[in-house]
């Protein structure tokens, strides 16, 4: 049978007598329920012996083989192929803005023969995916390259700053770039310290589901990334995406202060201990915050790229062997980033480990796990005997941002001091002197719009 994909021989036998083949429509009689819709190639994972059906509504479901009671053919199906998008008429007269693709769901295709998923990323693919961005801005898209999220790696993040550093000073009004969303907050928080003084926003977009499903967050995340970066008034490192389930609105969240929430759901990005920094609803940018940072000249803007890749972000245990950091203290780590309990606290235990990190020159630097809320090391005996040995609060900032920071900074300077007056300069504000709990209520989110 051709172009299957990989389903089990097993599998294949009951297609070959029901006389169906993939992309033919079936009708399934499985648990007393009757599942109608197009028989898909099975990818490469997954189990072997499960029919892959898309129902009507764009879902695909997987029946296992053994279990159907009942399989008929409804009608054959006709080739299916992955077109080329049509050409799309741009208008050159609108805001230039740069779209740098990095890979994740957001900048790829589904090719049904074999299930896999193509990136795709030319102006003509995005276009025609949403094309009410061509009233928006004229795309200049690029690829720098397409990897998953979880390989994004701080080298990478040197590649992505000279990209946008590039795309700016050719004059386009803002940069978007299509991230995945694992590591998006990474990133973010990356660019945010290595560019400052932005004549126009860096905005990190990405999908929650990819495009070929009638839930996909692309539109509106793309649109609004778009937007942003050709109209808003701020000149910062942001991310947008969806702000609730519903395809209503999309919230920029600054890129020290994001994180993702969610493993799957649309609204899976929050900012902590802030508010978000706008909204974005049919076209119109509101910005939340008194405190944002206009866009600069194009001259004022500050590019310090670079980061260490020998940082370590570590979470504290109950009963964690002090063994973890000696490891990192053997292996000639530069800095460690420790996520400690409450206000910032790990056992006794670890004390001794610390005390030999710092005394042999590797900062130790503390957050907390609780996301909301500040490091407070003056509080409890523990805290104190933490801030004696040297250890670096990181007043309100997430682990993510501090491991980042502690990686550029540590790029810089190796020297202690220097390292603990830099980690608590509040450069992109990744610190502030009140630390906010926003759940976003409907009432907020309604008296902003």
């Amino acid at each position: 049978m051709e172009e299957v994909g990989y389903y089990s021989d097993k599998v294949i036998k009951v297609l070959l007598e029901h006389g169906v083949s993939v992309f033919d429509r079936i009708r399934v009689l499985w648990n007393e329920m009757v599942i109608e819709g197009v028989l898909l190639p099975r990818p490469e994972y997954g189990d072997p012996d499960t029919l892959i059906v898309k129902l009507d509504n764009g879902y695909n479901i997987g029946i296992y083989v053994d279990n159907i009671k009942e399989l008929k053919l409804v009608r054959k199906g006709g080739k299916v192929e992955l077109r080329p998008p049509k050409a799309i008429r741009v208008r050159e007269d609108l805001p230039r803005v740069a779209v740098l693709g990095t890979g994740g769901t957001i900048a790829s295709r589904v090719d049904y023969k074999t299930g896999a998923v193509y990136p795709s990323f030319t102006a003509e693919d995005v276009y025609a995916l949403v094309p009410e961005l061509v009233d928006i801005a004229y795309l200049e898209l690029e690829t720098i390259f397409n990897i998953f999220s979880e390989d994004m790696n701080p080298k990478l993040w040197e590649v992505i700053v000279r990209e946008v550093a590039r795309k700016l000073k050719e004059g386009v009004k803002g940069v978007v770039i299509a991230h995945g969303t694992d590591t998006m907050g990474y990133t973010a928080a990356a660019l945010s310290f290595a560019l400052r003084k932005l004549p126009g926003p860096v905005v990190l977009v990405g999908a929650q589901r990819s495009s070929d499903r009638p839930s996909s967050d692309t539109a509106l995340n793309l649109v609004s990334a778009v937007t942003v970066a050709a109209r808003a008034p701020f000149g910062e490192v942001v991310v947008a995406m969806h702000g609730e389930t519903s395809d209503t609105y999309a919230l920029i969240h600054r890129g020290t202060r994001v994180r993702k929430c969610h493993t799957s759901r649309r609204d899976a990005f929050r900012s902590i201990n802030s508010s978000p920094l706008a909204i974005v609803r049919r076209g119109k940018v509101t910005v939340l915050v008194d405190n944002y940072s206009p866009r600069h000249e194009l001259n004022e803007l500050i590019v310090e790229n670079g980061f260490d890749d020998r940082v370590a972000l570590v979470k504290f245990y109950p009963g964690m062997s002090p063994e973890v950091i000696d490891a990192l203290v053997d292996m000639s780590y530069h800095g460690i980033v420790l996520e400690g309990t409450g206000l910032g606290h790990v056992g006794k235990q670890l004390l001794p480990a610390i005390e030999r990190a710092i005394d042999e020159g590797i900062p130790v630097v503390m957050t907390s796990q609780c996301l909301w809320g500040r490091v407070n090391l003056n509080v409890y005996r523990r805290g104190i005997e933490l801030l004696k040995l040297g250890v670096i609060p990181c007043e309100d900032m997430i682990p993510e941002t501090a491991f980042v920071k502690l990686s550029w900074i540590l790029s810089r300077t190796r020297d202690m001091s220097e390292v603990k007056r830099m980690m608590l300069t509040n450069y992109a504000h990744e610190i502030s002197n009140r630390s906010l709990y926003v759940l976003y209520p409907p009432n907020f989110i309604e008296g902003k719009l």
